[in-house]
């Protein structure tokens, strides 16, 4: 089996880019598979020192078959820079697997990615492959799960899928009547939508609402595993687009070195209520958060 080349983004933090490429090192198929990292260049002055020690760190990479460095002269931004690599490496390769520079693998990360991109390649209702899942305990004896929703944290696709991407704000909002936009929310569960509104109004400029766009207009599906091989580290407020929060947490990675894979490719309704739960739980945590910060608030006027 050929292995799918890795395309790591970096920018201007050093500590979570050592922990992604120190992780990601520690795949058994690390030796045999090439890695591209795409640097993207300083937004301001402020942030030269930090995107040169991320430059400085990177030319020592080894442990990978091949190591390719792309800097660019210019700030691209997060959403141009993965819309440019991805589609450069996928077309040139025929597949692709993603990281950006805050996210944690597991030791057998690669093997399921690549696994699973073998796998599911002739089958052209998967779009995408993901390597991270909700930080809850299923109820399923499977390994794997068939989903709408697009999660883009460690994740993979091909080039035939890939070639249908489309960023398109303007059109996306005219297609889509008010029960398309319920399913792509999930069935009311979540707000993925608000991203579209908010990159129409220039608020925000991102790539992955777009590319699960993509796939939910084309009836495709994503895999997910039951159990998370990635852990993202970035939610301590120093990404793009990126609050701190401690919602998804430290969790333990999977330690499956082999996945049994679903033959049938339709979204499993069991567990995607399960996933629905998570959202409701969430949302109804968050909103007690709040009451309870604005009841403290409220007590300390009084006093």
């Amino acid at each position: 089996m050929e292995l799918a080349p890795i395309v790591l983004f970096v920018y201007n933090r050093l500590w979570h880019t050592q922990k992604t490429i120190e992780a990601l090192q520690k795949n058994e198929l690390a030796s045999k598979s090439e890695l591209f990292i795409y640097a993207d260049g300083a937004k301001s002055k402020k942030s030269n020192t930090q995107v040169s020690q991320v430059r400085d760190y990177i030319q020592e990479v080894g442990g990978f078959k091949k190591v390719t460095i792309i800097e660019r002269n210019e700030n691209w931004g997060l959403a141009n820079s993965i819309i440019d690599g991805v589609t450069e490496i996928v077309n040139k390769y025929g597949c692709v697997i993603v990281l950006e520079d805050d996210l944690v693998v597991g030791e057998y990360f690669l093997k399921f990615m690549n696994n699973s991109l073998n796998y599911y390649e002739d089958k052209k209702d998967v779009w995408h492959i993901s390597g991270w899942n909700y930080p809850i305990s299923l109820e399923t004896s499977k390994d794997v799960y068939f989903y709408r929703v697009m999660d883009c944290w460690g994740w993979a696709t091909w080039s035939d899928r890939w070639k249908n991407f489309e960023k398109n704000t303007g059109f996306l909002i005219n297609s889509m009547s008010s029960e398309d936009i319920d399913r792509f929310n999930l069935d009311g569960f979540t707000d993925l939508w608000r991203q579209v509104k908010l990159n129409k109004s220039g608020r925000i400029d991102t790539w992955a609402i777009f590319w699960y766009a993509t796939i939910f207009n084309h009836n495709g599906l994503c895999l997910n595993p039951v159990k998370s091989y990635v852990m993202n580290i970035g939610n301590d407020g120093t990404g793009v687009h990126c609050a701190k929060s401690s919602q998804y947490g430290d969790i333990t990675l999977n330690s499956n070195k082999e996945s049994v894979f679903e033959r049938d490719i339709i979204e499993n309704d069991l567990i995607v209520s399960q996933v629905k739960k998570f959202f409701k739980d969430t949302k109804r945590s968050l909103f007690v958060r709040i009451i309870g910060r604005l009841y403290s608030l409220i007590i300390k006027k009084i006093l």
